[in-house]
């Protein structure tokens, strides 16, 4: 296993889809097959499994979406440091929380409607984040069971 902490998510480990590369100059170097179909599988897992997003969580998303902070500050009406507040001390309010998803959701082409997604958020336990595990096979990347 490979506990892939340049997600910038502390709980994230891949079972396969992977290889590690000995370079000459740089040492063990990690190569990931689809790096773009696991970061929407992370996603995915994010918004639909986790009752409230970290600071961390929040920073993955709308990185995701390929926004700098300021970008989604004008976007959301807020302010850049507000953003950098959230992300640091993982306090977005529940309005920015949901807000995200639900952006991340369409980037993704998603289905199922925002309140499906609000019912979904509703519905999560409370419970501790564990480790994450995912794993790569035919049909692309997915949450390990």
């Amino acid at each position: 296993m490979y506990h892939y902490l340049e997600c910038g998510l502390p709980n994230i480990w891949l079972e396969n889809g992977f290889d590690i590369i000995e370079d000459p100059d740089y040492g063990e170097c990690v190569s990931i097959a689809d790096t773009k179909g696991l970061h929407r599988a992370i996603g995915h897992n994010l918004i639909n499994n986790n009752p409230k997003l970290t600071g961390a969580e929040f920073r993955f998303l709308r990185k995701e979406l390929d926004l700098s902070q300021s970008a989604l500050a004008e976007l959301i009406g807020n302010d850049e440091q507000a953003i950098a507040r959230w992300e640091k001390k993982g306090l977005a309010p529940k309005w920015a929380d949901r807000l995200i998803r639900i952006l991340i959701q369409d980037y993704y082409g998603e289905k199922g409607g925002v309140k499906a997604l609000i019912d979904r958020i509703r519905s999560i336990d409370q419970s501790k984040q564990e480790r994450q595990v995912f794993k790569d096979d035919e049909t692309g990347w997915k949450k390990a069971a």
